[in-house]
């Protein structure tokens, strides 16, 4: 089991930065988060072609940039030549598709911590895994908490676990398991990361029981994270931090 500590305070992660506010997974979503009070970044870690590590969730270019194909298929060079703001708003036309090295650079400055998600395309969790976690730990602060590496990919935590044990890792949860404790030993996971439409009060207290903490995501709603936060949950992760953080009354 990881022994960094895991303190989430407040208790809202910013979803790929304030999604709501700017174009997801960019410097301009991660500055508004920080605008917003945010003190934790969710983000998505994928490869280009020639290996750099870059932020995109999709598995490809069309939905969130000017580009076309598959991200594993685009040069870093090619990538950093595509707009990544316009589609939210023309205000945003400016944006790129930020490398990770930005963005540890980014978030290291403003004491931010960071939920960095793996996510490897078929047959790459290794070299996503290794390439993602030595850049981390090439730019991170040493005396600064190591970020939570989460990801739906067994195999990517597995060599998380393997680089950095002492580092947190959160499984994540797109639908429920019920052998999800065996998947989080096997792992060395020290927290869960769930989808928020699963968590019935049911299993909430089962996750519960463990101590393990629980992460929910995604909670648009003020009165949602209210909720959740009340019962058991450690920390939501949102698209819009200050809405979330404006009204929240713990």
């Amino acid at each position: 089991m990881p022994s960094s500590s895991l303190d989430f305070l407040p208790p809202v992660i910013a979803h790929r930065g304030a999604a709501a506010r700017a174009p997801e997974n960019t410097l301009a979503a991660f500055e508004a988060a920080f605008d917003d009070g945010a003190r934790w970044i969710e983000t998505d870690v994928q490869l280009t072609s020639d290996g750099v590590p870059v932020l995109m969730h999709d598995d490809t270019l069309e939905r969130t940039t000017s580009g076309r194909g598959s991200v594993a298929a685009m040069t870093w060079n090619e990538m950093q030549r595509l707009d990544a703001g316009s589609w939210f708003s023309p205000a945003f036309s400016q944006a790129r598709v930020p490398s990770l090295t930005q963005t540890l650079a980014f978030a290291a400055q403003r004491n931010m911590r960071l939920n960095l998600e793996l996510k490897p395309g078929q047959g790459r969790a290794q070299v996503t895994a290794m390439v993602a976690l030595i850049e981390v730990a090439k730019i991170w602060p040493d005396n600064a908490p190591p970020p939570l590496i989460t990801s739906f990919d067994l195999d990517a935590l597995k060599v998380a676990a393997q680089m950095h044990p002492g580092w947190p890792r959160a499984l994540l949860l797109g639908d429920w398991r019920e052998d999800w404790r065996e998947l989080a030993t096997t792992t060395q996971a020290s927290a869960v990361s769930i989808n928020a439409a699963l968590l019935t009060p049911e299993r909430l207290a089962t996750l519960r029981a463990t101590s393990v903490p629980i992460l929910a995501y995604t909670v648009n709603d003020p009165a949602q994270a209210r909720d959740m936060l009340k019962t058991g949950v450690n920390a939501v992760i949102s698209d819009n931090p200050r809405e979330i953080l404006g009204e929240l009354v713990l």
